[in-house]
């Protein structure tokens, strides 16, 4: 079994699929259970592969379905998933979150989407199966068709939403088709010039053939496959689909989308860019060591995606569309630290990637136990939530203080290297960027604390008689949590929050052996 985990990882989820959509229409109770059961297996198979990759001389291990020779050139002829430290980490943070939110999701789901169990909880695992795929596959097609199969389930999953959910659902497959059609094209330049779809092949042909560094249509393709990912990540000005996707889609489909689509595109940049492409093509002159335009302009286009989402979500009074204003906010902090172009900015990106996913998911959980208890998530219906669910209100505002990012959660160590890769290579505006998403972050979490904790109006306005006096009716303050099926994976996602900060060093070790062979400059003072 451990020599197949890697199939395992999808094998699970995909049969759970199946199961769901059988059993769904008749004994829709099962579901939950199947969902459950089938992503715990896929966690299991996820920890052996990196126990697995860790006990690798190469760092790495290669699965090829269909029985395809693995030496034959190049890397193979057939489908291979590889697993790397990079891969292996970015699959356990989706398979991770998936199974919290699948835990959780039994009440939501049951009361948001009554008589659909079977065909959501089939398009969740599906989901998740198309998520892992693409942190694991190792060839530039396979990637393509498992970005479409995550798309796709994506679109219905928001889709079973508010009765807004369908508007907010076809502008995001208006942009996420224009985002496949550009990844697509570009792939379809490299096979063009490569003849192989394997990344690494195609890399290793780059690199054997210096001339191709010069040819036009590796350009275009590099564009292309570039402007197709930031399409699908929702960098600005392409992040108009995301606000009112997540806003609208049912709860647990928000606390499963938000912290993973955004994370797991950036993930897919990161491979393009070093395994595919490769560090020379991609962040270096032809002619010369220096930068190329990319280096130059993708930062200052992070600056205004930085500053713009950072002011819109200033301007929210609803907590779940601010949130997804910052999750905006936060892609420009994770490009940005790969596009200054070192070796701390990029192990800033990669943790904050890590860091977001878990952060975003204590923040989502929580504000959907916020919408079940007061059916609003308005900073006004907010009053007095920390007398009535404390242990919930302390989990979601430990996501909130890392996503500011106070020691010692994660948060905190992600945004350090990736200040610190911003200082080495002298991007300064990137820096002030950072520091004034930070200050509104702050802001805006303590004008929540305000609401919550003090009992203020919109206005400002205290409406309390005293310290500690709410002014609210009895029956809205007495304690009443949130059941335990959705309290314990909120409060246990605040607890990885906590555990990655403190066990950082841990996590950046694996990091440095990924990067290790590339080389990459430790600053690029310009």
């Amino acid at each position: 079994m451990s020599e197949n985990s890697i199939a395992l990882i999808f094998a699970f989820p995909l049969f759970g699929a199946v199961f769901c959509a059988l059993f769904g229409r008749k004994s829709p109770n099962l579901c939950h259970p199947i969902s459950v059961a089938s992503l715990a297996g896929a966690l299991g198979a996820g920890i052996e592969t990196l126990r697995r990759v860790i006990a690798s001389e190469a760092n790495e291990v290669s699965y090829f379905f269909g029985g395809w020779n693995a030496d034959a050139y190049p890397r193979g002829v057939g489908i291979e998933f590889r697993a790397d430290y990079l891969g292996t980490l970015i699959m356990l943070v989706v398979v991770g979150v998936a199974f919290l939110v699948a835990w959780y999701s039994k009440l939501p789901v049951a009361e948001e989407t009554p008589e659909k169990e079977g065909y959501f909880y089939s398009l969740f695992l599906l989901q998740v199966t198309g998520l892992a795929g693409i942190s694991l596959t190792g060839d530039a097609f396979n990637l393509y068709v498992l970005i479409e199969v995550a798309a796709l389930t994506g679109y219905g999953l928001i889709a079973m939403g508010s009765a807004r959910a369908a508007a907010a659902t076809f502008k995001y497959v208006i942009l996420g088709t224009i985002g496949a059609s550009f990844y697509l094209l570009g792939v379809g330049y490299l096979y063009m010039k490569t003849g192989t779809l394997n990344m690494v092949g195609i890399e290793q042909f780059i690199t054997d053939n210096e001339s191709l560094a010069d040819s036009a249509a590796m350009q275009v393709a590099f564009v292309f496959v570039c402007l197709g990912v930031l399409m699908k990540m929702a960098f600005f000005p392409f992040h108009a689909w995301l606000p009112s996707a997540y806003f609208h889609a049912p709860t647990t489909t928000s606390c499963l989308l938000a912290p993973l689509v955004t994370k797991v595109m950036i993930y897919v940049m990161i491979r393009m860019l070093l395994t595919v492409f490769g560090v020379e093509f991609s962040f270096k002159n032809t002619h010369d060591d220096e930068g190329n335009i990319w280096t130059e302009v993708l930062p200052w286009l992070v600056v205004l995606a930085i500053l713009c989402a950072a002011t819109m979500a200033l301007a929210q009074r609803d907590v779940k569309k601010m949130l997804t204003y910052l999750i905006v906010a936060e892609v420009g902090y994770m490009v940005g630290g790969v596009w200054v172009y070192n070796y701390y900015g990029l192990i800033g990106s990669i943790f904050h990637i890590i860091s977001d996913a878990c952060m975003t998911l204590c923040l989502f959980l929580g504000v959907g136990i916020i919408l079940r208890k007061r059916k609003t998530t308005h900073f006004d219906g907010l009053r007095g939530l920390f007398r009535k669910m404390p242990f919930t209100m302390t989990g979601f505002f430990i996501g909130g203080f890392s996503i500011i990012g106070l020691p010692p959660t994660c948060g905190f160590f992600s945004k350090w290297y990736l200040i610190t890769g911003g200082m080495l290579a002298e991007r300064w505006e990137y820096i002030v960027a950072l520091m004034f998403s930070t200050m509104v972050m702050v802001v805006l979490f303590f004008r929540l604390i305000e609401r919550i904790h003090l009992a203020v109006t919109e206005s400002g306005e205290n409406i309390g008689h005293g310290h500690g006096d709410l002014a609210l009716p009895k029956s809205e303050t007495f304690f009443d949590e949130a059941p335990l099926s959705m309290l314990i994976p909120l409060l246990l996602s605040a607890g990885v929050v906590l555990v990655i900060g403190v066990f950082n060093q841990d996590v950046v070790n694996l990091l440095q052996d990924f990067l290790e062979p590339f080389n990459l400059p430790k600053g690029t003072g310009r």
